[in-house]
């Protein structure tokens, strides 16, 4: 429940009235209890991004309203923030680059915001009790920018030539375009409501659930994502695209979309996702969400594959089987199950990675023993222990990727290949729409396995260098 303010009615005068004024300003008076709530904290303290997140709170639901203009690059937002409080709250903080606060509420009254860098403090009038639930609401407007990171990448909203977008968010970069607790700790479940001129198609995460004409010609589609989702995989496509749909595993959507200019080269393979998805759910256990599909561009605006939830989305020069089997692996190792930190980042790659040496292996003929043998060759890949980037322009090198792809693979050499296949199941089953870390991890295969594994971890996972034999 909110704390109400309590009002002392006694009439006093003199030396009396003045100390029972400063009593109400030190948040008391006679028969008052006093303010018990405190900010939350400004940032996680995530060890390569530590003001990414916010304390105090947790985050259940994300409804957007967005509007955009492709010819001036302009975006109106109002982000509807359903949350929990994890503490006695007199004020919490959102993560947002950019784009500039119009107002702010909290359950429909309005609120004190202020903004220092890339934080956004709101504080409602009234504290929130610890377990109490609240609604946030902030307006906002603006041309989001793109971010980029320490290793050169560029993230959040890339605006091609013509004014269309695509807005990728790993690991920060959700924040250019919507106010939230932007760490992969606090997922929630997402409504985004797209309205773009006529002509413009505009594709979001999960189930497209309603498409309207507004009444100045616009069109608006809503999206609905259900299962928890991380900040980083939300995603916005805006432009124009050739669509194709199916269903996959029986019951689940898929719609997949291209630019006009990639949509012939790319149908087959777009075509082919619920029998890859039919295959990776034999190894990996059930799908774990409502739709699936993917989304292709032209190459210039985006420069790399992203697992974007439910709906994966790729320059045209990176959709090929292998990347494809790599980004819908990530649906169960990244996206289902996710980081509990960015330093965990090598269960979500070296797990996708794992993945292209499987679809070798089952439907190339290449044996993962082989793949395992190139890697472990490759210089590049002992830089640093796969578990341990020195810095987040680390995050996404090489080690994490193939090496973190190695330590699975001694793995299923020291446990066999059934245990090994019971991990790879019961690990997306145990964590599914959670957040696990990579001691979680090892502490669940010792548990499936039977026996410890430290002499392997040692070597392999936190090792420094290259071992003398594979």
């Amino acid at each position: 429940m909110k704390r109400r303010h309590r009002h002392c009615h006694r009439t006093r005068t003199g030396a009396a009235a003045l100390l029972a004024v400063l009593a109400v300003l030190a948040g008391g008076c006679a028969g008052a209890t006093g303010v018990r709530g405190a900010p939350g904290a400004a940032g996680l303290r995530d060890p390569y991004f530590p003001k990414l997140g916010n304390g105090g709170y947790d985050v259940r639901h994300y409804a957007l309203s967005l509007a955009y203009d492709p010819d001036t690059g302009r975006l109106d937002g109002t982000a509807e923030i359903t949350a929990r409080a994890t503490q006695d709250l007199s004020a919490f903080n959102l993560d947002l680059s950019g784009l500039a606060v119009g107002a702010a509420r909290v359950d429909g009254a309005p609120a004190a915001h202020n903004r220092a860098g890339n934080e956004l403090t709101v504080r409602p009038r009234e504290e929130i009790r610890k377990g109490a639930e609240f609604r946030a609401t902030v307006t906002y407007a603006g041309v989001p920018e793109r971010i980029t990171d320490a290793d050169g990448s560029e993230e959040g909203w890339l605006r091609d030539a013509d004014g269309g977008v695509v807005a990728v968010g790993e690991p920060a970069g959700s924040a250019t375009w919507f106010p939230g607790n932007h760490h992969p700790s606090d997922k929630a479940a997402y409504d985004i409501s797209l309205t773009v001129p006529a002509g413009t198609d505009a594709f979001s995460n999960g189930v497209r659930t309603e498409r309207r004409t507004e009444p100045d010609g616009r069109v608006t589609t809503v999206w609905h994502t259900p299962e928890p989702m991380a900040s980083y995989l939300a995603t916005v496509m805006i432009g124009r695209y050739e669509t194709g749909t199916a269903t996959a595993l029986g019951t689940v959507p898929v719609l997949t979309a291209a630019e006009p200019e990639v949509a012939a080269r790319t149908a087959a393979l777009r075509a082919e996702i619920p029998e890859l998805l039919a295959r990776q759910e034999r190894r990996f256990g059930p799908y774990p969400f409502s739709a699936a599909g993917a989304v292709v561009t032209e190459d210039g605006t985006l420069g790399y594959a992203l697992e974007t939830q439910t709906r994966p989305v790729f320059p045209a020069s990176s959709f090929d089987r292998t990347t494809l089997a790599h980004e819908l692996a990530h649906q169960w190792f990244g996206n289902s199950v996710s980081p509990a930190t960015w330093r965990d980042l090598w269960l979500n790659e070296g797990f996708a990675t794992y993945a292209e040496w499987l679809y070798a292996e089952e439907y190339g003929g290449v044996p993962a023993r082989t793949a395992f043998e190139r890697a472990f060759a490759q210089e590049a890949n002992w830089a640093f222990p796969p578990a341990a980037p020195p810095t987040a322009a680390n995050l996404f090198a090489p080690p994490v990727y193939q090496r973190g792809a190695m330590v699975l693979h001694k793995l299923r050499e020291t446990v066999g290949d059934g245990t090994f296949d019971s991990i790879l199941r019961g690990w997306p089953e145990k964590y599914r729409h959670a957040n696990a870390s990579t001691a979680d991890f090892t502490a669940y295969a010792e548990e499936i396995a039977g026996k410890d594994l430290d002499g392997l971890w040692d070597v392999w996972l936190y090792g420094d260098g290259r071992p003398e034999r594979p």
